[in-house]
């Protein structure tokens, strides 16, 4: 059930997506449904859970990788899974989940960092940031209403046509603001937060 819902979402949204929709594809009554879940609220968590089920990294493609190099790895994981369930992400930005599979994760990362001398503050601080740096570029570039190609190229146009003594240093980064490829823009961001976390363990170190 959960995994049906979860490819309607994909494919209609979450608001379009009702529990009659959702048993009219199983085959089945809605009074089934809520023998499983409460209403469409406690469905959403669920799916929301699914979707980071999906978050697979094998253990041994992170030994002996440095802390910095694991954490990567893991957020080009989550961002790519993010981004196969574009109408969903806001699942995911709405309330902190609490399913199984997000508490593996969880204890996964936390567990990572404390294992690379981050105390134990930091380290939950981290990951927190982390989560929220990878879905809040997901919704932005991803979700409803994100700008098409052609929508940049205007863009980038009006940006050129501002008056040049006003905004000379938009006029001049017109191109840049608006053509840099989304994973390169998603790499250049995870790196400078990688840099401060790198700058706040060896703080935390010393002290």
């Amino acid at each position: 059930m959960v995994d049906t819902a979860l490819k309607l979402i994909d494919e209609v949204g979450i608001q379009a997506l009702t529990l009659r929709m959702l048993a009219d594809t199983l085959n089945s009554g809605t009074a089934t449904l809520y023998r499983h879940f409460n209403g469409k609220d406690e469905l959403l968590a669920l799916v929301a859970d699914r979707i980071l089920g999906e978050v697979r990294i094998p253990v041994e493609e992170l030994d002996g990788l440095s802390w910095r190099e694991a954490v990567s790895a893991a957020a080009e994981a989550f961002y790519g899974t993010l981004c196969r369930h574009p109408n969903a992400l806001s699942l995911l930005a709405a309330q902190v989940p609490v399913g199984p599979n997000a508490l593996r994760g969880r204890e996964r990362l936390v567990t990572l960092f404390t294992g690379h001398g981050f105390p134990i503050g930091l380290a939950a601080r981290s990951y927190t940031a982390m989560g929220h740096y990878v879905i809040g570029f997901a919704i932005q570039q991803y979700g409803p209403g994100t700008p098409r190609t052609e929508d940049q190229l205007q863009l980038r146009d009006y940006y050129k046509s501002l008056d040049p003594v006003a905004y000379p240093a938009t006029v001049a980064a017109a191109d840049e603001l608006t053509s840099v490829p989304l994973h390169e823009e998603f790499r250049f961001g995870l790196e400078l937060l990688l840099d401060g976390l790198e700058r706040q363990r060896q703080l935390h170190a010393e002290a």
